[in-house]
């Protein structure tokens, strides 16, 4: 779409939350693209939305990925099993995702965002859990829960962390910083994979994703020096972000009802 100098700032200034939630609370941030650019920068086009934030979901994900090997945090076999099973699940999903109304797919985002909300209310933290590797045992769960993961992230055009996180903890065991870290493989393939399939049929506005992404990197240090001044409250944060997911949520229902 042609965007206007304003909608430009606003573009800059909604990747900037999406990146200070996600350094903030450290997962669910980027479910928060599609709504920003579809009510605040003013994308018409749902699916032009979607296609938009799933590259700046696999940009920002791939950014975050490089601290958390450095820093040792992935298990990349369960991780890349995930992620391999996951890709055909993101790709089915995109196909069916474009084929779906647009106004019915952002009333069935917003379910979703309730979904989420309601998760990450009754998520716990696992701090420690025993050294994780891929076995026999826990790879057929790792494929079965990766390619749904990637289904309803390729489906939906999001990232899906906060679903990978949980399926991975489900599947191996790992603890809640090792899900973290494995996670962003998940998440960078998912959205590269939906990123891909919307850019083929014409569904991503390449300008707005640069300022989309540039903001988020911005955003990013202003969420992370949030984070260690607030560190000793990550539950309370989570659970704020939490209602504020349940409250666009709404807020989103209601405008397609009226």
């Amino acid at each position: 779409m042609d965007i206007t100098g304003l909608q430009a700032l606003l573009a800059g200034v909604a990747g900037g939350m999406v990146g200070f939630v996600l350094a903030l609370v450290g997962g669910g941030g980027s479910i928060l693209a599609v709504p920003l650019l579809v009510h605040v920068v003013g994308m018409r086009q749902p699916h032009l939305a979607i296609g938009t934030s799933a590259v700046a979901v696999a940009l920002n994900a791939a950014t975050g990925l490089i601290g958390h090997a450095r820093a040792g945090n992935v298990r990349w076999p369960c991780a890349s099993v995930f992620a391999a099973a996951g890709i055909a699940g993101a790709a089915a999903g995109a196909a069916i995702g474009k084929r779906i109304d647009g106004q019915v797919l952002l009333a069935a985002f917003a379910v979703l965002m309730l979904v989420v909300a309601v998760l990450m209310l009754r998520r716990k933290e696992s701090v420690t859990a025993p050294a994780v590797r891929l076995s026999r045992g826990n790879a057929p769960a790792l494929a079965g829960i990766g390619g749904a993961t990637g289904l309803a992230s390729g489906f939906f055009g999001i990232g899906g962390g906060f679903l990978v996180m949980p399926g991975l903890v489900a599947a191996t065991g790992m603890s809640t910083l090792q899900a973290i870290g494995s996670s962003l493989v998940a998440v960078t393939a998912f959205g590269a994979t939906t990123a891909l399939s919307y850019a083929l049929s014409g569904l991503v506005d390449w300008t707005v994703a640069a300022l989309f992404v540039a903001g988020g990197i911005a955003g990013s240090f202003g969420g992370t020096a949030a984070a260690r001044r607030l560190g000793g409250r990550p539950a309370v944060l989570t659970r704020l972000f939490a209602v504020m997911l349940a409250g666009i949520a709404v807020a989103m229902l209601v405008r397609g009802m009226g």
